[in-house]
């Protein structure tokens, strides 16, 4: 692969997390009981944050940087 078309895939990649991170969410708040479960859903929406939009956070990040050097 060519060094100019690292950043675009990293941006590919970071953009894909955020979709999952919609989809996932989507999902569990449908699966989502206020009875059974003891803790709310801000709490499910922070660990999936964790799970997806940090790390996609982060290689956008990286990507940006790969930009800027290339």
């Amino acid at each position: 692969m060519k060094k100019e078309n690292l950043y675009k895939v990293l941006y590919v990649v970071s953009i894909v997390l955020i979709i999952v991170f919609a989809i996932v969410l989507f999902i569990d708040y449908k699966n989502y009981d206020a009875i059974t479960n003891s803790a709310p859903f801000s709490v499910d929406i922070i660990v999936r944050g964790l799970e997806f939009v940090l790390p996609s956070l982060i290689i956008f990040i990286i990507g940006l940087v790969c930009k800027k050097k290339l």
